[in-house]
């Protein structure tokens, strides 16, 4: 689908282990150089990576990999305008939560803080979920009755 509108995917990986927070800001890393420096890939391209991360819990909010991920990705992006992304678990479970996981896009970050939410500090929490369900973002499939992997796809236009 990517290549018929003329994006580039790039498959990064299907077995990423680690950390959540620490694999959101290395994608993060990656995606900010792709659309700021057009290296090592050119823009427009999808990043696509999968594997299951882990969350060591140090707060007592709520949220599962997925929305670990990619709330860490969203505070080291600072908005830039050229990226979105989507991090969801393949059975619709993202942890024991009713998400799949989430989206991210260029404005993730200043809405939330419309609403009076600190990104860092609900990251530090442990808080993917409430961060992303006051924004609308979370993905809800349901439970899909599959258990492929987690997946993560990062747009740069």
């Amino acid at each position: 689908m990517a290549r018929k509108a003329g994006i580039t995917p790039h498959i990064l990986s299907d077995g990423i282990e680690g950390e959540a927070r620490d694999i959101g800001l290395m994608h993060a890393a990656l995606a900010r150089q792709i659309a700021t420096r057009n290296q090592p890939f050119t823009a427009p391209c999808v990043l696509i990576s999968g594997g299951e991360t882990t969350v060591t819990v140090r707060g007592k909010g709520r949220g599962g990999r997925n929305a670990e991920f990619l709330l860490s990705f969203a505070t080291a992006m600072e908005g830039n305008p050229k990226v979105h992304a989507i991090a969801c678990d393949t059975d619709g479970i993202d942890g024991s939560e009713d998400n799949a996981g989430a989206v991210y896009g260029p404005d993730s970050v200043a809405r939330a803080e419309d609403l009076g939410l600190r990104a860092i500090a609900m990251l530090d929490n442990n808080d993917g979920y409430g961060f992303f369900n006051a924004l609308g973002d979370l993905v809800v499939t349901g439970p899909t009755r599959t258990n492929v992997n987690d997946f993560r796809a990062i747009l740069i236009l």
